[in-house]
């Protein structure tokens, strides 16, 4: 064998070099290699990218031992765009501190005749609270089907939310039907595929009524989730999350990849909001909401 060259020798001696012997060896040593990560810590924190208006659910995350004005001013400052369905004396400071409620209760129980005029009552009343503060939607729930037939659950429903419809037209705002899942949580409950939510509204033809996609219910009940919320986008006026299975946070316990899913509800031009309805795992709620918050900007 032939004796190698010093070319040659620098090239067959440099395959066997680490990143680290590389760095050492471009003259800056130490100091060199520890460049980028002293960049790294000198970097100020990301931004939101805020394509998710996100909100929380006040019961699931502001505990009755917490200050409710420091929870809402942290949640203002991690980036959150709404907090809801919490109690109606802290959405004054919940708006004070630059968000929304996104959203509340209002009625429900439309499979039943007997709930309807109720059901009527409370949504008439939840308009004008609405209006008062500003708010765009409201969620209602079918209640449980009982011995009735699919179709006059349906055809129920059909016949009573034009009663509302067009008041909540005239006050620019939209009932949300829930969907939840009948398989684990809520045993008889009526409306737990996307299906019968699209076949209501379909036949009710009012802007003013919508669903509200719960992607945890309707990973149980049907999964292809990325598929269904884009198909039928401009029926949902309002989400929520959480982890399947056990209905918590958004980790790698859980089997629903929510980066993907939020990706594909941004996309599809969705402007409404996206509610985590969960009880968090972590004691610290608000690095809870960090964490929380983070998986869902993308």
């Amino acid at each position: 064998m032939l004796p190698m060259g010093p070319e040659r020798r620098q090239a067959v001696t440099t395959r066997h070099l680490t990143r680290r012997d590389m760095l050492l060896a471009s003259g800056g040593g130490l100091a060199a290699a520890s460049l980028p990560l002293a960049g790294l810590a000198g970097e100020a924190p990301a931004q939101p990218k805020r394509r998710i208006k996100q909100s929380f659910a006040w019961g699931c995350y502001i505990r009755k031992d917490a200050d409710p004005l420091q929870m809402i001013k942290a949640a203002g400052e991690i980036g959150f765009a709404s907090i809801e369905m919490g109690p109606e004396q802290h959405w004054k400071a919940i708006q004070d501190a630059g968000m929304q409620v996104a959203i509340f209760g209002a009625g429900g129980g439309f499979v039943d005749p007997k709930s309807w005029d109720g059901a009527e009552r409370s949504i008439t009343a939840a308009i004008e609270k609405a209006q008062k503060y500003g708010i765009k939607s409201l969620l209602s729930l079918t209640g449980n089907r009982g011995e009735r037939s699919e179709k006059e659950c349906i055809d129920n429903c059909v016949k009573f939310l034009p009663r509302v419809a067009k008041a909540l037209e005239q006050a620019g705002v939209r009932l949300c039907l829930e969907l939840l899942n009948s398989k684990v949580n809520h045993k008889g409950y009526f409306l737990d595929r996307t299906a019968l939510g699209v076949e209501i509204c379909r036949q009710v033809n009012s802007p003013a009524i919508g669903l509200l996609y719960d992607i945890y219910h309707m990973q149980i009940m049907e999964g292809d989730l990325i598929r269904t919320i884009t198909e039928n986008i401009k029926l949902i006026g309002h989400f929520h999350t959480g982890g399947n299975p056990g209905r918590r946070d958004m980790d790698d316990q859980q089997e629903i990849y929510y980066p993907a899913v939020m990706r594909a509800i941004a996309d599809a031009g969705y402007q409404g909001y996206v509610g985590h309805e969960f009880g968090p795992k972590d004691k610290d709620i608000v690095a809870a909401m960090k964490r929380n918050f983070a998986v869902c900007d993308v």
